[in-house]
C-alpha cells in the first residue's frame, strides 16, 4: 500500500517556539474573514450603485476591521443585462458566505444585513430571470 515515512520532519522553525509567532484566536481569525466576505460584496454592491447598502456594508467592515474598507469607483454607465445578473449573483454568493461566517461567530447584525442582501439579490437576479 503505502510507504512509510522514514525521515524525520522538518521545521523550518529551527530553534524557535510556537510561542515566538504571533497567533490569532479562532474568534481573530472569524472577524478577519468575515471582513473579507463584507469589503468584497462591498466592492460588488459599489458597482451595482446600490448605494445605501453599500454604505450599510461599510459601516459593518469598519466595525470588523477598525477601519474604513478601501471603495473602488464605479465604472461609466450602466452595465448590460448579462453583467447585471452576475454581478447580483456573485453579490449573493458572497452575501451567503458572510452569512455563514456571521452565523459561526454569532454577530447577529452582519447575520442579518447578510440574510437581507441575499433576499435583495436573489429577487434582483428572478427579475432578470437568471435565477
Amino acid at each position: 500500500m503505502y510507504e512509510p515515512i522514514r525521515t524525520k520532519a522538518v521545521d523550518p522553525r529551527i530553534g524557535g517556539h510556537r510561542s515566538d509567532y504571533p497567533r490569532s484566536s479562532r474568534a481573530e481569525a472569524l472577524d478577519i474573514q468575515l471582513a473579507g466576505h463584507l469589503a468584497a460584496l462591498l466592492t460588488v454592491t459599489d458597482e451595482l450603485g446600490l448605494d445605501e447598502a453599500a454604505a450599510t456594508i461599510a459601516t459593518q467592515v469598519t466595525r470588523l476591521r477598525g477601519a474604513q474598507p478601501a471603495r473602488a469607483r464605479r465604472s461609466g454607465g450602466e452595465p448590460d443585462a448579462g453583467v447585471t445578473a452576475s454581478l447580483h449573483q456573485r453579490a449573493h454568493d458572497l452575501a451567503a458566505r458572510a452569512l455563514l461566517v456571521a452565523a459561526s461567530r454569532a454577530d447577529t447584525t452582519v447575520a442579518i444585513l447578510a440574510a437581507e442582501r441575499m433576499d435583495a439579490h436573489a429577487a434582483a437576479l428572478d427579475l432578470v430571470g437568471a435565477h
